[in-house]
């Protein structure tokens, strides 16, 4: 019996590590997963080895995926680990940690960055204090994204106030895009985004794409953090660009001033940035004393991603994970096109619960193909109405389809979305999906216009004279391209508006001096111009 005691006091211990783990090497001021989590932590004796069993070794236990990353990383100083005895459970106690209420619980205790008091943060919170409605949308949307953005956080050992930054952004809307061309919810500028490798082409843009963006943007933090070393001015340089940020500080230094995030010279936009920031950080820390509700967000995941092997449009994609289609975009933000190509997004967004669902129904889907559309790559330089001819749809889909907007002609090369044959197998290979562009030129409005012929014209001269080809002259004027013309002939040419208004000065010469020029009205006839 007394081995049986002994058995079983084992295995309470073993049960009481399992549901504990340890803070050992975590910094100051950094949540510990295990404050993330709710788990327990068990104190050692006096001189005893570290022991435990974390929750990572309870998951692999259970045969479960182990989703909390490890916390022995930062334990270079930690005593080895040991196994607890049944002996030494007597002189041990599991002290328990209150798990964050919810996510927003998670971020204030992962806070990091120094406090700003300024006149200007109590200027912004009083802003948003007056508006808990817009408080309470913004927050709203952010269900989505933020436990996503908060985890990235943690595993980077950042502030978790930086998961606030996108409310400053965009309020947390992916599909935002500012006057500048900044998109997403990190608002990222066209080349920034290229520079830490988000696709922008035809068919995506990965600036809105929720995981790349937030990988980007917080590669691009800590850039800005280890070029500056203070979090306030890499939020500056974030805003207003690393080279602005580091010839103001040069220049206070330079000065003999201070070269702080409030001592610099910097645009209003830039000097309101960390104030907005300290606002809502100061709201989220206490939402009651600034008139605001905060939705409740759970502290677990909102979406799982799923494998794309196979091109499929939009649409039957939300359809068979049983998602509205509204939901389904704003986690696939980053997908501007009808079709979604397997080759080029290899994974989307769905919520959790609904993942499993998507791939059942997939397995049993038996509605035919998976995509109605395809690429189709426009051989010459081209006007949409001929290239729908081309490909068999109508001119305004066309258009409405791939973003085409009116007068513009299509340019040799580009990648437009068309209908998929219904025999067509063969899915958008992953150079088109990854670089596929649609080039447009503004559409030349010809206008028919009728100059009179000098002494010895030519279809060959009148070409030169009005940069046209000779064909086109033979061709407008019905005659061989060596034809020659009479003096005073009526001869049609056909120029762009701004050629045209010049015929008054660039017609063709006249043989004898002061010889009068004309041009064609809208009616066709011929008018005299006054002699030079």
């Amino acid at each position: 019996m007394n081995f049986l005691k002994i058995v079983c006091l084992a295995f309470t211990a073993w049960l009481a590590g399992c549901a504990s783990t340890t803070t050992v090497g975590v910094p100051t001021g950094t949540p510990s997963p295990a404050e993330h989590t709710g788990t327990t932590v068990a104190a050692s004796a006096p001189g005893d080895g570290l022991a435990l069993v974390t929750s990572r070794e309870l998951l692999r236990a259970a045969h479960l995926p182990a989703a909390i990353p490890s916390t022995t990383q930062n334990t270079d100083n930690a005593p080895p680990l040991a196994p607890i005895s049944a002996q030494q459970t007597a002189s041990r106690t599991v002290v328990a940690l209150a798990p964050p209420a919810d996510l927003w619980e998670r971020i204030r205790r992962g806070y990091g960055m120094p406090d700003l008091d300024s006149d200007l943060v109590h200027d912004r919170e009083q802003w948003y204090a007056s508006r808990p409605d817009y408080i309470f949308r913004m927050t709203e949307r952010s269900k989505k994204y933020l436990f996503h953005v908060v985890e990235e956080l943690e595993l980077r050992n950042m502030p978790t106030e930086l998961a606030l930054l996108p409310f400053i952004e965009s309020a947390f809307n992916p599909q935002a895009v500012s006057s500048a061309k900044a998109a997403g919810m990190w608002q990222f500028m066209p080349a920034t985004g290229k520079y830490f490798e988000l696709k922008q082409n035809a068919f995506r843009d990965d600036r809105r794409d929720v995981l790349a963006s937030t990988r980007a943007a917080l590669d691009y933090l800590q850039k800005l953090y280890g070029m500056f070393g203070d979090w306030h001015l890499a939020l500056a340089a974030y805003n207003w660009g690393e080279g602005s940020v580091g010839r103001a500080v040069s220049k206070n230094q330079r000065l003999g001033h201070a070269t702080g995030y409030t001592d610099l010279n910097m645009p209003m936009e830039t000097r309101f940035y960390v104030p907005k920031l300290q606002a809502v950080k100061n709201i989220v820390s206490s939402p009651a004393a600034f008139n605001s509700q905060l939705p409740l967000i759970e502290n677990h995941p909102y979406f799982q991603s799923v494998t794309i092997r196979r091109d499929i449009d939009l649409a039957l994609a939300a359809k068979l994970a049983e998602v509205p289609l509204a939901d389904f975009k704003a986690l696939n933000p980053s997908i501007n096109r009808p079709v979604i190509m397997a080759a080029g997004t290899p994974q989307i967004l769905l919520p959790w619960d609904n993942a499993e669902i998507y791939q059942s129904n997939l397995e049993g889907y038996s509605g035919g193909r998976l995509a109605s559309w395809t690429v189709w790559i426009a051989p010459s330089t081209m006007r949409p109405a001929d290239a729908a001819k081309r490909v068999g749809m109508g001119e305004a889909e066309l258009r409405s389809v791939n973003n085409i907007p009116p007068k513009v002609v299509i340019r040799a090369g580009s990648t437009l979305l068309v209908p998929r044959s219904a025999r067509m197998e063969q899915d958008v290979t992953s150079h088109v999906a990854d670089n596929g562009q649609i080039s447009l030129a503004p559409e030349v409005v010809l206008k028919r216009t009728v100059v009179r012929a000098g002494r010895g014209e030519n279809v060959a001269s009148i070409a030169r004279k009005f940069g046209v080809s000779t064909g086109n002259v033979a061709q407008w004027n019905k005659v061989g391209a060596s034809a020659s013309f009479k003096r005073g002939q009526q001869v049609v040419v056909f120029l762009p508006p701004s050629a045209r208004s010049k015929t008054r000065s660039a017609s063709a010469k006249p043989a004898a001096k002061g010889r009068a020029v004309a041009s064609k009205n809208t009616k066709g006839k011929p008018i005299r111009l006054a002699k030079r």
